[in-house]
């Protein structure tokens, strides 16, 4: 399950972002993740579960954003959709493409610092 190793890089990036902006801990985490870029997402929620356990993201909750799959025809100059198994055969002029556009995404995009507890 390579989840887990994908989960426990987010967990020490995500901590290394929370350091360099004061906070001590992280709320939640967001991430995008590509239809073909081979990471299931219930997997990668379970895998983070166990990734997060004594760190600062221990009660971080991962929110996944999936994108899908979107490939480039020239001639048409149109984007489609290229659903799963993957088929980068344009629908519009039945030739192939050479540009997949969107698909490949595994990034983070956002990570919540824990509020800092007021002063007193």
């Amino acid at each position: 399950m390579h989840e887990l190793s994908i989960a426990t890089a987010i967990v020490e990036q995500a901590e290394e972002i929370a350091r360099a902006d004061g906070a001590d801990g992280v709320s939640s985490v967001t991430v995008r993740v590509g239809e073909l870029a081979g990471v299931v997402p219930d997997a990668l929620d379970f895998a983070f579960e166990v990734a997060r356990e004594g760190t600062a993201l221990a009660g971080a909750r991962l929110v996944v954003e999936q994108v899908a799959a979107q490939a480039y025809c020239a001639p048409c100059a149109e984007e489609f959709a290229v659903g799963m198994p993957p088929f980068f055969w344009c629908p519009r002029c039945d030739r192939p493409s050479q540009e997949l556009r969107s698909g490949r995404e595994l990034e983070i995009t956002d990570v919540v610092p824990v509020p800092s507890p007021a002063p007193h």
